[in-house]
């Protein structure tokens, strides 16, 4: 039944679900069970659930589907149908009149209170709404929950610089955003300065939820704040998790005050919350595709042996193969500190050596070229009899196969195709070398699983006799902050060099960037983690005379 008018004292939880993009039944039944247990545990009067939550976020095409728009109604019956004893504030895409929306949805009584529609659609590269949506009115929407006159808003309409004003002026005392804004490594800090400035504007608390889970390339931190009027952050839920935070609302004199607040969490530090984020999506990436596990190679080197780390934590040992794949190049120190990751984390461990196939590929080889096979041929022809390796062992084993790749490897293409980038899904894709350096030794104060020579050695491919990565690439402290400037900032060769760095370095960083457009197309999908990774955020085309680093 409704909410009585008069209710001053009431619980509001909010539901940072993680949904499944195009599993519109199954996101319905998760945003009734959600609600039935903030109905049943903490009493909960209003449940709040995320933007686009019965579709999920971020479904790209599937939301231009014609059979969508029956699918969605269905949902919003079923939600009215049960019934609940609180009032439903759910996202959705939604068409009236023809026109497809970005909507939220009352549900109050078994009834549909009211609508809104997103007036200001998100324009940015991870999320391109106008090619699916039609904008809204700029009107707020404001509906009487209880004794509280609450405002309702979606994800950037919270950017409009007058929607606090005009909530206020049309009566709200409170304002509550559903959010869909995928992650990356400064998203909390501007969110929490937007919130808090906003709060203060219209004098009045504001409530925040945002989607939880990974989606392909994407992440979402779940994240569900309460900010007062003075802008100060009183509560918040777990982030990266799927998990209610109930506020309990008290109405004196037409205000909101919040009686009993949950303590308050420890702030995760960068390295915390960005190996946080990794473990969510690479779980929600093998979890959702229905993958039984994963395997990947492991080289002795930091980034497979971060990779590995990431796996376990998100999957258990059970579901995580590791396979070391020595040659001719490959140190001791490599097949010794391998072992004892492996071992050190429980995972299955197999040494599979490539001679074999390489002296097949080389006999094979050698009649057709009388100069012989050159370096490069023969460092790559290594990738590939492991990347061969590692696919065989998926076929075999139904296993989703991890590539290894950092994003500073990425960006220079630093990497081979069909070797070692050969694979289903690259975790650390969108994050540099310095930062699995920084992840890693996180990771080891949680529990020492990596070995501290792998920290600690100088890095190598291991294809040639006494290989270094700095034998083709400039120190990574240079190469990660170059390719922060002009892949993430998009700044220019002559604004990079004026940042601190040589003419003849960052010229050579730039063309190699440039030229690796071609591997880059073929890589496997990444976790975006940065504002700008190599994806959907950054479309360059691979036949281009542009010549940045010239």
């Amino acid at each position: 039944m409704p909410i009585s008018p008069s209710l001053s004292r009431f619980t509001l939880a909010l539901a940072p679900l993680n949904p499944l993009v195009g599993d519109i039944d199954g996101n319905t039944a998760l945003a009734l069970a959600a609600a039935r247990r903030a109905c049943d545990e903490f009493g909960a009067a209003v449940v709040v659930f995320p933007e686009l939550v019965l579709s999920g976020s971020v479904a790209e095409d599937l939301w231009l589907r014609p059979e969508l728009d029956a699918r969605i109604e269905q949902a919003l019956a079923r939600l009215c149908e049960a019934r609940l004893p609180a009032c439903l504030i759910v996202g959705y895409p939604g068409r009236e009149d023809g026109k497809r929306y970005n909507m939220l949805a009352c549900i109050e009584g078994g009834e549909l209170r009211g609508v809104y529609r997103k007036a200001r659609l998100a324009d940015y590269r991870s999320s391109d709404e106008r090619r699916y949506f039609q904008p809204g009115a700029p009107d707020t929407l404001v509906l009487k929950v209880g004794a509280v006159p609450l405002a309702l808003c979606i994800g950037e309409d919270l950017e409009r610089d007058d929607v606090m004003t005009q909530a206020r002026a049309a009566g709200a005392r409170m304002m509550v955003n559903i959010s869909a804004m995928a992650y990356h490594t400064k998203l909390d800090q501007r969110r929490r300065e937007l919130l808090r400035r906003r709060a203060r504007e219209g004098a009045m608390p504001l409530l925040y939820v945002n989607q939880a889970g990974g989606q392909d390339e994407l992440v979402f931190d779940g994240a569900a704040l309460l900010v007062d009027a003075q802008g100060e952050v009183l509560a918040q839920a777990p982030r990266f998790a799927a998990e209610l935070l109930p506020v309990e609302i008290s109405v004196q004199n037409g205000d909101c005050t919040f009686p009993a607040l949950p303590p308050p969490l420890p702030e995760l530090s960068a390295e915390a919350e960005l190996y946080a984020a990794l473990v969510l999506a690479l779980r929600d990436y093998v979890e959702k595709n229905r993958f039984v596990g994963v395997a990947l190679g492991l080289s002795g080197g930091i980034d497979s042996a971060l990779t590995l780390a990431l796996a376990v934590d998100a999957l258990g040992p059970a579901r995580v193969t590791a396979l070391m794949m020595p040659y001719t190049y490959t140190a001791p120190m490599s097949l010794d500190d391998a072992e004892a990751q492996a071992r050190a984390l429980g995972v299955a461990y197999h040494v599979l050596p490539i001679a074999p196939l390489m002296s097949a590929c080389t006999q094979t080889l050698a009649p057709q070229f009388s100069e012989g096979l050159g370096d490069i041929t023969t460092q790559n022809l290594q990738a590939r009899c492991r990347g061969l390796l590692l696919m065989a062992w998926s076929n075999q084993r139904g296993l989703l196969i991890l590539t290894t790749s950092n994003k500073s490897e990425m960006a220079v293409g630093y990497s081979t195709l069909y070797g070692d980038m050969a694979g289903g899904f690259d975790v650390l894709k969108d994050v540099v070398k310095l930062q699995v350096y920084a992840l890693a030794r996180y990771r080891n104060t949680v529990a020492p699983v990596i070995p501290e020579r792998v920290l600690t050695r100088e890095p190598s491919a291991e294809l040639a006799p006494d290989q270094r990565d700095a034998d083709s690439l400039p120190p990574y402290a240079e190469l990660d902050r170059i390719v922060e400037l002009y892949v993430e900032q998009e700044q220019s060769l002559e604004a990079i060099i004026a940042a601190g760095f040589e003419r003849a370095s960052v010229a050579k960083v730039l063309r190699m960037v440039d030229r690796g457009e071609y591997k880059r197309r073929q890589a496997p999908l990444g976790v975006r983690v940065s504002e700008r990774g190599f994806g959907r955020e950054r479309r360059y085309p691979v036949t281009s005379g542009w010549g940045s680093g010239a």
